[in-house]
């Protein structure tokens, strides 16, 4: 887990280092533990480490290996890179370090582009041949390692963060008002490949890009998961489901306790996050180190769901820790978070997790969670209706299952409608269609998804997870150099849920196959309880501290300046700061005041 960055040139001019080694110092949080910077001919690498795995000097990077000609920068983790290591060795290949930086390097001259389809992990990578001049860049199936790009004519240039980009100079930072009308549609989601500036892109999940010396490139996707019944499995009951689910899960976390340094768990008390606790011990962890944040209680709304962490904690008897936040130390941290995300991200729980991750890092530098779990099994409320709708009109009309499952999805889950849009935004930010919609339209067209139910899914954890809770994550636990794996993001796991039929999902209020397979694990009082979430009231219900922030943020002389909301819409919004939510009760005042705050916090300049 690391970060880096670099340029690549295609005119024949020299990289420039400088810009680089800004660009790599930006990301000093990514990776503490050391840095190196590497050029020769046309391209120019940084790289900061976090030492996880060969905590020796051997495990730096930028990693060059001279009698292969390939040198590697690379953010992640490889959890099967102790069996590819031994099966390279019998190939022939020597090693100098025990990293799984190494065995990235050599498993591409071994087994050339596709080798990606070998790796177990979270990843992203750029490789230079010197011989060739060709360049592989790749990002891992869930995206969960980033890689941000700013594409021109005569140069590449890549990192591991926007701000990091920024940092290098010459980023065209004008507003994507494709991106803007994205981010507020979706509570802050900007799929692949855009960002919310227009000189910034990133690469997609699950892609892998090369780029020949003369800058031509070939783009291949190399997986996607099937969310179609399978044959083979027709027969199969409910418990065949609840097995294999076990099994994949099982081997997940396992994978994830790969590391020369201990892993502890972030545990919400939820049942994701207890499973992820229940399925260590049951392989044999002791002493597990598990972690649980609060907050205040705010408008009669509890802040901490300690009573449910306690259960695991007792029954698994792990080494626990709580972490209360009052509001005194949560607002001042508020800016530091935001200044932590690459991209503005609106949730109330960045804070948390940022905060959390401040306490985690002073006793772990590697953590499980179980984020994505309601994304992979069906967690949340706007699935049985998606459900309901096939049930209703079948699968054989696709098109007008498509027309109507969008229409449901846009209802339960978009922040506003695209009419609103024109009210809000100004005239020099405004796009004229309602491209959000037709991206889930165009998306829930694709084959590959069966059912309503299925489309909602791939949607969900092939595009919204990724630029969500994914991404809230990496970067939050970043911030503090701390790295977080998510057994539930295991492409093996999605590759078994995406096949179970959806009314196993569905079953028990959502998750029902997880939640039986659960049951043989932890505790029924964990399982049964009502869904809960990371609860920060204080960002929710906005008055006192927190709301002169945002009039802050609206009114400073770059929002101004940038005019990117209509003068009227944010009077009105500031006039009845709690009044509009959105169908996820999210605040959209403070998705304006959000998205401003980013922009002035990483001095993006109109």
């Amino acid at each position: 887990m690391c970060g880096f960055s670099g340029e690549l040139r295609f005119d024949g001019a020299t990289p420039d280092v400088g810009a680089v080694y800004r660009m790599t110092g930006r990301m000093i949080s990514r990776g503490p533990d050391g840095e190196g910077i590497w050029s020769a001919g046309p391209i120019a690498m940084g790289h900061r480490r976090l030492s996880i795995i060969d905590l020796s000097s051997c495990g730096n990077q930028p990693m060059h290996d001279a009698r292969l000609g390939l040198t590697l920068v690379f953010n992640g983790c490889i959890y099967n890179y102790q069996p590819l290591r031994e099966e390279l060795q019998a190939e022939g290949y020597e090693f100098f370090s025990t990293s799984d930086t190494e065995v990235v390097l050599k498993a591409y001259h071994a087994w050339g582009d596709r080798f990606v389809d070998r790796l177990q992990g979270m990843f992203a990578f750029v490789i230079h041949e010197r011989g060739t001049g060709r360049t592989f860049i790749g990002r891992d199936r869930f995206g969960i390692k980033p890689l941000y790009v700013v594409d021109e004519p005569s140069r590449l240039r890549f990192a591991s963060s926007l701000p990091a980009l920024v940092a290098g100079g010459g980023v065209d930072t004008s507003i994507d008002p494709v991106a803007l009308h994205h981010y507020l549609t979706w509570h802050s989601v900007v799929p692949a490949p855009r960002t919310i500036l227009n000189g910034v892109r990133k690469v997609p999940p699950a892609t892998t890009i090369a780029i020949e010396a003369d800058g031509s490139r070939t783009t291949t996707e190399y997986w996607r998961p099937n969310f179609t019944r399978d044959p083979d499995r027709a027969d199969w009951t409910a418990h065949d489901w609840e097995d294999a689910v076990l099994d994949a899960m099982r081997s997940a976390v396992q994978w994830r306790l790969v590391a020369d340094v201990p892993v502890g768990v972030l545990l919400s008390g939820g049942l994701d996050s207890s499973l992820v606790v229940g399925l260590l011990a049951e392989a044999g962890q002791k002493g597990l180190n598990t972690f649980s944040i609060g907050f205040e209680s705010f408008g009669g709304e509890e802040g901490d769901e300690f009573k449910y962490s306690d259960v695991i904690a007792e029954h698994f008897e792990t080494n626990h820790h709580r972490l209360r936040i009052d509001t005194e130390r949560m607002l001042p941290a508020l800016d530091q978070a935001i200044h932590a995300m690459s991209e503005p991200m609106v949730s109330h729980d960045a804070v948390a997790f940022y905060l959390l991750s401040q306490e985690v890092s002073q006793h772990v530098k590697v953590v499980q969670s179980g984020q994505g779990a309601d994304e992979v099994f069906a967690g949340y409320h706007w699935y049985p209706p998606m459900q309901a709708l096939t049930d209703e009109l079948g699968e054989a009309d696709r098109e007008r299952l498509v027309a109507a499952a969008v229409e449901r999805y846009a209802q339960a889950f978009f922040d506003r409608p695209h009419e609103e849009m024109a009210a809000l935004v100004a005239p020099d930010h405004l796009v004229d269609e309602d491209v959000s919609r037709r991206f889930v339209a165009e998306h829930f067209a694709t084959a590959g998804a069966q059912t309503a139910t299925d489309m909602a899914l791939r949607l969900d954890s092939q595009i919204m997870l990724v630029d969500d809770p994914v991404k809230r994550v990496d970067n939050m636990t970043m911030a503090w150099g701390l790295e977080a794996r998510v057994p539930f993001l295991d492409h093996e796991v999605l590759e078994v849920a995406a096949r179970i039929p959806p009314e196993l999902k569905l079953a028990q209020e959502g998750k029902g196959v997880l939640k039986e397979a659960a049951r043989r694990v932890i505790p029924n009082e964990v399982i049964d309880r009502p869904k809960g979430y990371f609860p920060v009231p204080a960002l929710k219900y906005l008055q006192g501290p927190y709301l002169d922030l945002v009039r802050d943020a609206l009114h400073a002389p770059e929002a101004r300046e940038r005019g990117l909301f209509r003068p009227e819409a944010v009077q009105q919004l500031l006039g009845d700061p709690n009044g509009q939510l959105t169908p996820l009760r999210g605040n959209k005042l403070w998705q304006l005041a959000l998205l401003e705050r980013w922009l002035q916090t990483h001095d993006v300049r109109p």
